[in-house]
């Protein structure tokens, strides 16, 4: 996992003091410098957006920042990464929740207390199957289905629309003589 200091990203590109996301131009800013670097990083590469040092975001940064990151994230824009928010205190996680949920959208966090968070729209079914894969660290279909007790279609369909929507991360492996996905938290 690759840490993104942002108050650090916020000193370089904008040059005024704050320690505060506010405004979409700031953030259209600061997204434009995280799109540049995360470019530069590898296939499967987990990048985590540091919050530790920042002050607030308002809601519109938080729009411009996260919630844009995250529909060119699904995009493909950025090839096969991860993007998850690390260091959210609860003013932070608010205004970046709305911006996410406004949008059908949903990531990982860890909160500045260590707890894990998942922020956003998600319904509960794929909820549920993620936080068994939290809790279990990673699952194939098979497992999954034979746990919750659902067809092998639907356990299949659950943890792939995780995948899509960068929540999990996904491994092809040969094993009991043929190819399977295994699918593991980020």
């Amino acid at each position: 996992m690759i840490k993104y200091n942002l108050y650090k990203l916020l000193k370089e590109e904008l040059k005024n003091g704050s320690s505060d996301l506010v405004t979409r131009q700031s953030g259209q800013v600061i997204r434009e410098r995280i799109e540049r670097d995360i470019s530069a990083e590898q296939d499967g590469e987990v990048v985590a957006l540091d919050f530790s040092k920042i002050g607030i975001i308002d809601y519109s940064c938080a729009d411009e920042i996260i919630a844009k990151l995250i529909s060119r994230l699904l995009g493909s824009e950025y090839g096969d990464k991860y993007i998850v928010l690390s260091g959210l205190n609860e003013n932070q996680k608010e205004n970046i929740e709305v911006a996410l949920e406004r949008k059908g959208l949903a990531i990982m966090a860890e909160m500045r207390d260590g707890k894990k968070a998942l922020l956003g729209d998600l319904n509960n079914y794929l909820k549920e199957t993620l936080n068994f894969i939290l809790k279990k660290g990673k699952i194939t279909a098979k497992e999954l289905s034979e746990a919750m007790k659902i067809a092998m279609n639907t356990s299949g369909t659950r943890l792939l629309n995780l995948y899509k929507k960068r929540l999990t991360k996904r491994v092809d492996v040969i094993q009991e003589g043929g190819r399977v996905w295994i699918y593991e938290r980020i």
